[in-house]
């Protein structure tokens, strides 16, 4: 098959970053640039043309998706005679480290808890769901940390599946970015939200088809829209690079931090090995398990090397 015939039978339509502007309509803006600011990560951009021409529309899009769903609730309700109660509708977050999946995700829940009427809008993060260190080092996976192996699946989809059955409240662990470790004894409680969103690298994540054809649930089982942040490797490594410089100047001095040994590194040395990580297990968990994920996502946003949103692909109904 050629290239023009595989554009041709893709299932996602691509808007320019004006063609998918003009989606707005009159979508009011109501965020002020200091809050903006506030929802930015370290290292990422974000203003507020980047939340008119892109976000905007993007909560608009979600707003029909959320009502088109609970309409459709409504009526299997009735279908079933059910008095079960209303399903949150779950939104997942996917895509590489340092592409800005953090900012994202809070831009997302900033604009849609606004929506009238301002529904409930929780925001967790799959690092919460990481096995922690001691585990991890047990079982010899520290360098596979953030590889689908070294989450507590079990554990992540008895929460989504609370979640979606509306039972109230759920516990979700906390993770620590200072100790890079899960913290004992705290966690965030989810209770009945409106919406849900659920930010993480392997969010989309599949896996081999059972032979016998037996069900086994895959987090994504549980998501009503996905979007995943893509970026070109090169420009992906240098972000990250970047960003891991900027930890070494602020978090990187916290003496509870798990990387304190790399506070005092000259430029030079803290790029070695920032590039020496990502190489070694950043870029091996992108080219293995999150980049094969991108064509199951709902929505795809491209970003080019300024941080900016270049186009959006959205898949055909």
């Amino acid at each position: 098959m050629d290239v023009r015939a595989e554009q041709h039978y893709t299932p996602y339509r691509t808007f320019t970053r004006e063609e998918w502007a003009a989606k707005r309509d009159d979508t009011p803006m109501t965020l002020a640039a200091s809050e903006v600011a506030a929802l930015r990560s370290l290292h990422d951009r974000l203003d507020i043309r980047e939340v008119e021409e892109i976000y905007l529309p993007l909560s608009r899009l979600l707003s029909l998706y959320v009502e088109a769903t609970q309409e459709l609730f409504v009526a299997q309700k009735r279908f079933l005679h059910s008095d079960e109660p209303k399903m949150p509708f779950i939104i997942g977050v996917a895509g590489s480290p340092a592409v800005g999946k953090s900012t994202t995700a809070r831009v997302l829940q900033a604009l849609l808890k606004r929506w009238p009427p301002k529904p409930k809008v929780d925001l967790v993060t799959t690092d919460g769901f990481l096995y922690p260190t001691a585990v991890l080092e047990r079982e010899g996976l520290m360098q596979k940390k953030g590889f689908p192996e070294s989450y507590d699946l079990p554990t992540l989809l008895s929460f989504l599946s609370d979640i979606k059955a509306g039972r109230r409240p759920v516990r979700a662990p906390i993770y620590s970015h200072i100790t890079y470790d899960i913290v004992p004894n705290e966690w965030v409680q989810i209770d009945r939200p409106d919406i849900l969103i659920v930010e993480g690298l392997n969010v989309l994540q599949a896996g081999r088809l059972p032979r016998d054809g037996k069900a086994i649930p895959y987090v994504s089982d549980f998501f009503d829209f996905s979007v995943y942040i893509d970026a070109e490797e090169p420009v992906l490594r240098k972000w990250y690079v970047e960003r891991f410089l900027a930890l070494r100047d602020t978090a990187f001095h916290d003496p509870r931090s798990y990387f304190r040994r790399y506070a005092n590194l000259s430029d030079e040395e803290a790029t070695e090995v920032a590039l020496s990580i990502w190489k070694e297990i950043n870029l091996k968990n992108l080219v293995e398990n999150i980049l094969p994920t991108r064509p199951r996502a709902t929505l795809i946003l491209k970003k080019g090397g300024d941080h900016v949103i270049e186009a959006v692909s959205l898949r055909r109904l």
